[in-house]
């Protein structure tokens, strides 16, 4: 009889760790798109961002902070907290992670393009095998939007992560496609599909609403790979 103590093999903790909003960079939260979906914050503007996510079995937050540096670049640094509920003790992951945007061509109307790099530092606690260990990600995304003349919004991306766990390096290029539809001034219904290499894609829609200038409150629930996901937010930019 094989005991159930043995250790996970790397490819079962990675798809962990991808769970937190802070480590995909081409699934980079910015609710409730996954897809990056708008340009940089403006010279000097600020920004707060508090998500609670449902993956499967694994529950989420995330606390974001991004700045405009310059004109068309923004930087951002997050923290995030995640259990795994599908094992009993529950696997903890603690993650935080750093990434900056530049979009040096930004049009009101037609094509904005520019592109965005992540890093992504998670510390994985596993009281089932017991194992301790932490996991690195790097993410390049390049970033491309439409803006149609009746304020739909078609957002493209396309990119590469590399995430290193327990001493072996997983590389997969990632892709997302992200449509934006306003129904009234204030809200919009968004809708996209987006994945990696080897895997299926995954869906899911949303609802953003604009509460007060710069205040938005979102949600999105989707599905794919076998399994369900959710995602509310709420994002200040000032």
């Amino acid at each position: 009889m094989k005991s159930r103590y043995q250790p996970r093999a790397p490819s079962r903790i990675a798809p962990w760790c991808l769970v937190l909003p802070c480590i995909a960079g081409a699934l980079h939260a910015h609710a409730p798109l996954l897809t990056s979906d708008r340009g940089p914050l403006a010279e000097g503007a600020l920004k707060l961002e508090g998500t609670l996510g449902r993956d499967a079995q694994t529950r989420s937050t995330e606390l974001l902070f991004g700045m405009g540096l310059l004109p068309g670049l923004e930087m951002e640094v997050s923290l995030a907290h995640g259990r795994d509920k599908g094992q009993s003790p529950a696997t903890t992951l603690q993650g935080r992670g750093w990434g900056v945007k530049w979009v040096p061509i930004q049009n009101d109307a037609g094509w904005s393009l520019g592109a965005r790099a992540d890093l992504g530092h998670t510390r994985v606690r596993d009281d089932v095998t017991p194992a301790h260990f932490s996991e690195r990600a790097v993410t390049i995304t390049g970033l491309a939007t439409y803006r149609f003349a009746n304020d739909q919004a078609l957002h493209v991306n396309a990119g590469h992560h590399t995430v290193r766990v327990q001493g072996v390096r997983h590389r997969a290029a990632t892709w997302a496609v992200g449509h934006e539809l306003p129904l009234t001034a204030q809200l919009r219904l968004t809708s996209e599909v987006f994945g990696e290499q080897r895997s299926r894609p995954d869906k899911a829609l949303g609802l953003r609403y604009e509460i007060a200038e710069g205040l938005k409150a979102s949600v999105a629930v989707g599905r794919g790979n076998g399994r369900n996901f959710s995602q509310a937010g709420l994002a200040w930019e000032f």
